[in-house]
C-alpha cells in the first residue's frame, strides 16, 4: 500500500491495516527501524488492567497516557 507524506509529515493509516491491526482514534502505535524500512506496531491498550473505581476524564487519560509513554 501506498500513501502519501503530508507537508506536516503525517500520514494516514489505510483502513485496512487499522482494522487489521485493531488501531483507533487516540491510540498509540511504534515504529521500528528495519533495514531500508519502518515496521509499524500498534501499543497494547492496557486500560482494562486499571482498577480506581472511577470513570476518569479524557485530559486524566491523555496524563496518564503521556507519563506511561513518555511523549
Amino acid at each position: 500500500m501506498r500513501v502519501k507524506v503530508t507537508r506536516n509529515y503525517q500520514v494516514t493509516i489505510p483502513v485496512e491495516v487499522r482494522e487489521a491491526l485493531g488501531i483507533r482514534e487516540g491510540d498509540y502505535v511504534e515504529f521500528e527501524l528495519r533495514g531500508d524500512g519502518a515496521l509499524l506496531k500498534p501499543v497494547k491498550r492496557k486500560w482494562s488492567t486499571i482498577k480506581l473505581g472511577r470513570v476518569l476524564s479524557v485530559e486524566e487519560i491523555e496524563e496518564i497516557a503521556e507519563k506511561t509513554f513518555s511523549l
